[in-house]
């Protein structure tokens, strides 16, 4: 397990955790806010993007040999965007609350490439089930491009038309069972299955107030901020996932981690405007 632990932080998270402390830093100064608290502020989205990135890898090395773990970590990882669309629909913001699951729509296919490419697994990533794979990753990003292009009226079209689109994709994906492999478990490794989803959970959680507190000190522009660091942050469990699923030579793996995780982020935002539109 220790071994696991140091393993989970890599050179690439180093240099994450450089561009987040010189992105608030440098907001701070140019927008005249403070460069104590913004240092304070990006110091502690580090945290929560180590935290994160721990438990995720706990989580894969724990039940890596279960049949389907790329539905099951495409559901897994979407806890951070669960629990950012809870605190908005407690605010009473229905926008705000779909905002964090669908916007993550458009960040999970760009991670998706970033660890082909670090992995260098690219073509074995792209030539895998691509007609499935492209077709997902259209129909949830235009869908989450329809809900902002559409008045409140029309929330209750925009729910049925993902219903309508989302439950066959889900049901048509592709099976992974010739992916399974015969590695060994890390010792101790699932013993801590439980103790790190709610290690995910707890900081999903604490996801949304962080990221508020340096942007509030930063100064930086909420759409910005939301845009490269909200979608990034809760993104990053499936982009962990998909380096930890490539590694181990498990393309079609990856590949449904980011469709199913597409899929369940309309599914949260569905049940986030059905919720508002019975509370209305």
């Amino acid at each position: 397990m220790r071994q696991l632990i140091l393993s989970s932080v890599t050179r690439l998270d180093l240099v994450v955790w450089v561009l987040v402390l010189a992105f608030f830093c440098g907001s701070s100064l140019i927008f005249q806010g403070n460069v104590q608290l913004s240092f304070l502020g990006a110091s502690g989205i580090i945290i929560e993007m180590m935290l994160i990135g721990l438990s995720v890898e706990i989580i894969i090395e724990s039940i890596k040999h279960i049949k389907g773990i790329g539905t099951v970590t495409g559901f897994i990882t979407n806890g951070p965007e669960a629990l950012c669309l809870i605190v908005g629909l407690a605010a009473g913001d229905v926008l705000f609350a779909a905002s964090t699951p669908l916007g993550s729509n458009f960040m999970n296919p760009i991670l998706l490439i970033t660890a082909a490419v670090i992995c260098k697994m690219t073509w074995q990533t792209v030539k895998t089930k691509p007609l499935y794979s492209t077709v997902t990753i259209l129909s949830t990003a235009t869908l989450a491009i329809g809900f902002y292009c559409i008045p409140t009226s029309y929330y209750k079209y925009w729910l049925i038309t993902a219903l309508l689109l989302t439950l066959p994709l889900f049901f048509l994906r592709p099976n992974e069972g010739e992916e399974e492999s015969d590695e060994m478990y890390h010792e101790g490794a699932r013993r801590w299955l439980i103790p790190a989803i709610l290690l995910l959970l707890s900081s999903g959680y604490f996801l949304d107030p962080v990221v508020t507190f340096a942007a509030e000190h930063s100064k930086a522009p909420k759409g910005v901020i939301g845009f490269l660091v909200l979608a990034s942050l809760t993104s990053w469990p499936e982009f962990k996932s998909c380096l930890a699923l490539l590694s181990r030579k498990k393309p079609l793996a990856a590949i449904l981690n980011i469709t199913i995780s597409n899929i369940t982020n309309i599914w949260l935002a569905a049940g986030g405007i059905f919720f508002y539109l019975l509370n209305r």
